[in-house]
């Protein structure tokens, strides 16, 4: 369905009210809903994070913005709370890095897929990869700390295997800072597609730094802190991406539009009746927070909103499988390494020796990464079943 977010004003703000029980409902099933209603709440929380983390920034920077910034804001915590205690409390923390890896690529394929700027869609895939072999390292994790299999979580959507090594992902910092697109010419997609982005990878950054030292395991504790600076550097390439000659206000209006977006693009396809509910309340008040916004940005910079917003919103998020098209570029951009600004192949342009060296002292002990992984190839069933069939092969082979 087609829908006019210039038009369409969604519930005022002051309307957006909560009690206890509507923030702490029901959780959804971690083994009998589908796999992307978990990426829908994952993803976003991670955007309300974002929303809520921009807006105090905002309010330290603008004293007469800043009632109206915190009546905002509060509405967005308070569907944070409602979005992130979704998920179940028999989803392990591990079970629930899972569940992170998976939005990291099949929302980030998505953003490859759909955006028009060649430069940004090799960025998009380029931190895909590397997402890809985070999935891998943390599955070996989760079979050997638990004994499950990772696609109890995955459900058959997304593969499990190695992508660009997550040996070779560290960076020194100079080569994490992307070229921002350009505000004046950039698609309202491209712009949406970045805010998306960023904040599903701020979000993991900040999620493996809070549970990564709580972890008994010193395998676990090591690697979540090995992704985790990956997770900072992925901050760093996105937010990159986005203008910083944008005005606070025109950042705003766009934060609103990109909740809108994400919103209505879950209303599109959630399959769980209590949790879609939810998401078309969500839609009606980011409708209402952006008519907020766009007043401010019409009165303060004496400018038209509709300069910077479509009538009608760019086609959905796709929240489905993408496993051809990672498989796709697996095949042809593993190899690829990153040199300032620019996505390189490393037998062209070489890796910089700032990069080299700061590598080199990371993995100087050792790599977490490759640690966990040694030896381990995923299929179906844990190593345990492994084991198993092992057995057994050995007994029938027995005369």
């Amino acid at each position: 369905m087609a829908l006019d977010i210039l038009k369409e004003r969604g519930i005022p703000l002051e309307r957006q009210s909560f009690n206890w029980r509507e923030l702490v409902d029901v959780p959804f099933s971690k083994l009998d809903d589908d796999a992307f209603t978990r990426v829908r709440v994952i993803l976003m929380n991670g955007i309300e994070m974002e929303s809520v983390r921009f807006l105090h920034s905002f309010a330290r920077m603008n004293r007469d913005l800043r009632r109206v910034l915190a009546e905002v804001r509060r509405v967005d915590h308070h569907q944070i709370t409602a979005v992130n205690w979704l998920n179940p409390p028999d989803q392990s923390p591990l079970e629930t890095t899972i569940g992170y890896e998976q939005v990291a690529i099949e929302i980030t394929a998505h953003a490859a897929l759909s955006e028009p700027d060649p430069y940004l869609a090799q960025v998009y895939r380029f931190g895909m990869l590397e997402d890809y072999d985070h999935l891998y390292r943390y599955s070996a994790l989760l079979d050997r700390l638990e004994g499950k299999d990772a696609n109890n979580i995955l459900q058959s959507y997304t593969d499990v295997t190695p992508g660009r090594p997550t040996l070779v992902e560290h960076r020194a910092p100079v080569d994490d800072v992307r070229a921002p697109y350009d505000r004046r010419k950039a698609s309202v997609i491209t712009k949406l597609n970045a805010l998306t982005i960023m904040s599903a990878e701020q979000q993991t950054h900040n999620y493996y730094a809070n549970v990564g030292p709580f972890f008994a395991d010193p395998v676990a504790r090591l690697l979540y802190a090995e992704i985790d600076s990956i997770e900072e550097q992925h901050v760093t390439q996105y937010e990159a991406l986005i203008d910083p000659e944008e005005t606070w206000l025109e950042k705003w209006v766009l934060h609103e539009a990109n909740e809108v977006y994400n919103y209505w693009s879950c209303l599109q396809q959630e399959q769980n009746p209590r949790v879609k509910q939810l998401w078309e309340r969500f839609l009606d008040y980011e409708l209402g927070q952006l008519h907020v916004a766009i007043e401010h940005f019409n009165r303060l910079e004496k400018r038209d909103a509709a300069e910077i917003l479509p009538a009608s919103l760019p086609d959905p998020v796709s929240h489905t499988s993408h496993r051809q098209f990672v498989r796709d570029v697996l095949s042809r951009e593993v190899h690829l390494r990153a040199v300032g600004d620019q996505i390189v192949d490393p037998n062209v342009v070489p890796e910089s020796a700032a990069t080299l060296e700061y590598r080199k002292r990371l993995n100087s002990a050792g790599s977490p990464s490759e640690l966990v992984a040694a030896g381990y190839q995923y299929t179906p069933g844990t190593e345990l079943s492994r084991r198993a069939a092992q057995i057994v092969g050995q007994k029938e082979a027995t005369p």
